[in-house]
């Protein structure tokens, strides 16, 4: 029987894990947001609860979810769609709240954060993408293989998604008119925007 996971097979899986966590999607930039109100030290509990929301559904794909998706393309559609009308809506509430609500629309805090990733296309289609490569069938271990690839991406995602809380934060001492927060608002709305058509378009 193959033994795994091995060296490089563990590599290979933290290399997806960091792309895939720290660069732009609907969680990072509403993480961002978070950032520019919150600051770093309040912002901790998205931070936590994006990364965990990851890892649990990461899990939940990879333990056999993942095989009902792959088996029926048209649930994951589906969840594509729902998905991107959620995050469409998400976006406009940002992009039109008032100077004092900042990003009051963005799930701060690590129980709405996790909640978030569910209804995350980039979520989906990581977790599936993991499954469909990463996961091992001559071992027979789905439960172990699904918690080690769950645990691995928690802590590699961590770090990966820390530069976008930090980055909102940075953005703290240039947001002091109403004009520059609506320019981040429209900004920040914006890149939530993109990344749903991103994320969406090969389900069309």
């Amino acid at each position: 029987m193959e033994v795994w996971p091995g060296t490089a097979q563990v590599i290979a899986f933290v290399t997806f894990s960091a792309v895939a966590a720290g660069t732009p999607g609907p969680g990072n930039a509403l993480l961002a947001a978070v950032g520019a109100n919150a600051g770093v030290r309040r912002g901790l509990p998205s931070l936590l609860g994006q990364v965990t929301g990851m890892g649990a559904m990461l899990f939940a794909v990879t333990l056999g979810l993942g095989r009902l998706l792959l088996r029926h393309p048209w649930v994951l559609q589906d969840l594509r769609w729902g998905g991107a009308a959620l995050l469409g809506w998400m976006a406009w509430r940002i992009a039109t709240a008032g100077p004092a609500d900042g990003a009051a629309d963005a799930p701060a805090g690590f129980g709405r954060m996790a909640a978030f990733q569910w209804a995350n296309p980039k979520g989906w289609l990581v977790s599936v993408a993991a499954a469909a490569t990463f996961m091992n069938q001559h071992t027979g271990d789905a439960l172990g293989q699904a918690a080690f690839l769950a645990i691995l991406f928690t802590l590699v995602a961590l770090p990966s998604c820390v530069p976008w809380l930090a980055f909102g934060a940075a953005l703290q001492r240039f947001l002091r008119t109403p004009r520059a927060w609506a320019t981040f608002r429209w900004a920040m709305a914006g890149l939530l925007a993109a990344s749903v058509i991103l994320f969406v378009w090969p389900a069309s």
